[in-house]
């Protein structure tokens, strides 16, 4: 393998993993409540 496709393997490598955490922090069950609280809140008041 040369060096540009070490660098596109590594770019796709990086890109999975940053997306991957971005996914892992989204639905981590602890931010479920401050996820899921605006919608409550819309559902709950009243006019």
């Amino acid at each position: 393998m040369n060096f540009s496709q070490l660098a596109y393997l590594f770019f796709t490598i990086s890109l999975a993993a940053v997306f991957a955490g971005i996914i892992a922090y989204y639905y981590n069950p602890s931010r479920k409540q401050v996820v899921e609280q605006p919608k409550h809140s819309m559902l709950e008041h009243d006019e």
